[in-house]
């Protein structure tokens, strides 16, 4: 595996660049040894963010945690990581009907990837509780962030006024807002 390090807000020192490789590559006996994991480390006031990307055949499997502490941030990031890897597994054994490859399900992994006896977080499958219907009207992206607020939503689905496209205006943690368009290709 590829590390990209690299840190804002904070230098990325010898023992700090040993915890995030001897912790994240426990994960290398999945993946292939071209695969990327890029890595951002970053402090703002008493806030120890990583941020970890492994992109994956058209995918990425993402994590970002913070703490007051750094290394308690990176084995935090670890474990939501390996949670992640095992539901994504989980996926493309049910894609392949239970016959994966290394090479049909994703470049990124190593045929121990799908060998290994780990079972199925169960409890963390994803299960759809509740269908909600909703007539969508066109609006401007400013009209719908009024909208979400007036709500208490953390995010709105609407049609966009402007290029008569269904987007999404969410809200940031920063309090800021967020504008998803679609892209198809």
């Amino acid at each position: 595996m590829n590390f990209i390090i690299s840190g804002k807000n904070i230098e990325v020192t010898t023992g700090l660049r040993n915890a995030v490789e001897q912790k994240l590559g426990k994960l290398e006996r999945y993946f292939t040894p071209e695969t990327e994991i890029i890595v951002t480390l970053s402090v703002e006031k008493e806030r120890q963010k990583i941020e970890v990307t492994i992109p994956v055949k058209g995918n990425i499997i993402r994590s970002e945690q913070t703490s007051s502490d750094m290394y308690v941030s990176i084995d935090l990031v670890e474990e939501v990581i390996e949670r992640q890897l095992r539901k994504y597994k989980n996926k493309l054994i049910a894609k392949s009907q239970g016959h994966p490859t290394a090479s049909g399900s994703g470049n990124s992994f190593k045929k121990e990837f799908f060998e290994s006896e780990e079972e199925s977080v169960e409890d963390d499958e994803v299960s759809i509780v509740r269908t909600k219907r909703f007539g969508i009207k066109p609006m401007f992206p400013e009209d719908a962030c009024v909208q979400m607020d007036l709500l208490g939503h953390n995010f709105f689905v609407f049609c966009n006024a402007e290029t008569d496209e269904v987007n999404v205006v969410y809200k940031r943690k920063d309090g800021s807002f967020g504008l998803i368009e679609p892209e198809f290709g």
